[in-house]
């Protein structure tokens, strides 16, 4: 049995990457991003399956509601809010022309769940994200992470993914 569950609607994997890959805005703006993220979500309403946000980029599985699959404005509006307000970043004169701060990559990955084991493996994935990239070696060390209320709704455990220290050898990309 699947210790995860769809709702109704589509149900989207998403990954959005800031334009600097060595930047750190996300985790510096987390509390900007929660705000805008909020306000977009009662706007346009969605729900937040799973999420971590990482210095440079932001991991999330969203299900909409029945019969909308219009994620896309949703991240316009994500992105836009975010950074209105914040200074602008070294940018391409195609960037320029289009007003664009050059904070985020234009593009952003998305993938549609196809059932529950695509589900689980696409939370597990993002759960140990900040474990892969190097962050922490702990899941449960990452604060900007739905880890924590996937624990206190009994769905993980609080040592989920264990400690990288216990384990000898390199591992990933």
């Amino acid at each position: 049995m699947s210790r995860y569950r769809r709702t109704q609607g589509s149900t989207f994997f998403f990954t959005v990457v800031l334009a600097d890959r060595s930047s750190t805005l996300l985790a510096d703006h987390v509390d900007r991003l929660r705000r805008i993220y909020q306000t977009v979500q009662q706007r346009r309403p969605f729900e937040t399956v799973a999420i971590c946000i990482l210095p440079d980029h932001l991991h999330a599985i969203w299900s909409l509601p029945k019969n909308d699959s219009d994620f896309s404005s949703r991240w316009n509006l994500i992105k836009g809010g975010f950074s209105r307000g914040l200074e602008a970043q070294e940018r391409s004169a195609s960037k320029s022309l289009k007003r664009e701060k050059g904070i985020w990559q234009r593009r952003y990955w998305e993938h549609a769940i196809r059932d529950d084991a695509d589900l689980e493996r696409h939370v597990d994935y993002i759960h140990f994200n900040p474990v892969k990239h190097g962050l922490v070696t702990r899941v449960r060390d990452w604060s900007l992470s739905s880890f924590h209320r996937y624990v206190d709704q009994g769905t993980l455990p609080v040592d989920w993914g264990g400690d990288m220290r216990d384990i000898a050898g390199q591992f990933g990309e």
